[in-house]
């Protein structure tokens, strides 16, 4: 397996995250490593249960779906995520599946890749497909607003937008608007440390007491441009945005 790797991507599908699902933990983390080296966020999956369980939390833009796993093979998880929506599903396969079956992800999925592979490669293939769907699977809006705060997913911007009062921009570290913007498209629904550190901070920070800090800092920030209350923290739980006051 080629270990070179790619040099960072200028493209627009920069920020998409991708879910790795693989069981094989070797080869997870070389596709993870090249993945965000070329600007993707990545999370992973080491079986086909817990794909499932994290494509629903995380609703991911692509998932890298190996067809040999424990607990549901590709193939079940496949046909789930279908009924489920249209997430980009790329298919990672042993040299020895068999025609008919290639077949079928064609019908299923957008793109598959045969082991063993080169990592680069897998990067250029995922990040065709992101491009390819990207107008298909677009939100309708690009600005979220949440008690008086307007989002600009576009070009990573939050700004406080109080009625009678000037526009003010925060100055927020990439991380505190990822958190901000996750959050915030479910406002009331409680996100625990564990899934706000997968889909925010997957680039090898694993303790969940960075989300406090991050989150900390976050709601300071938020409170100084005057808004109080709206990031509260559910005891035992998480997180959460709350009501502004």
């Amino acid at each position: 397996m080629n270990t070179e790797l790619p040099g960072a991507s200028g493209d627009p599908d920069l920020q998409a995250l991708v879910l790795v699902a693989e069981d094989e933990s070797e080869i997870a983390q070389i596709l993870m490593a090249y993945l965000s080296r070329a600007g993707l966020r990545v999370a992973h999956a080491p079986d086909g249960r817990r794909a499932l369980e994290m494509h629903d939390m995380l609703k991911p833009d692509l998932v890298l779906l190996d067809v040999q796993m424990p607990q549901l093979d590709g193939w079940s998880v496949l046909s789930q995520i279908r009924q489920r929506g249209n997430t980009a599903v790329i298919m990672l396969t042993a040299m020895d599946q068999d025609l008919d079956k290639l077949m079928g992800l064609r019908i299923g999925a957008d793109d598959y890749v045969v082991k063993p592979f080169n990592p680069a490669e897998v990067v250029a293939r995922t990040q065709a497909v992101l491009r390819r769907t990207a107008g298909a699977n677009a939100p309708a809006h690009k600005l979220l607003r949440v008690e008086g705060i307007e989002i600009d997913l576009d070009h990573y911007e939050a700004a406080v937008c109080i009625d009678n009062t000037p526009r003010q921009v925060l100055a927020l570290t990439l991380t505190e608007f990822r958190l901000l913007a996750h959050m915030a498209r479910a406002p009331k629904r409680v996100f625990s440390r564990a899934e706000l550190l997968a889909a925010c901070l997957p680039e090898g920070e694993t303790l969940e007491r960075t989300v406090d800090s991050h989150l900390s800092k976050l709601r300071k920030k938020v409170e100084a441009a005057g808004i109080s209350g709206l990031l509260e923290a559910v005891r035992g739980v998480g997180y959460r945005l709350g009501s502004g006051a």
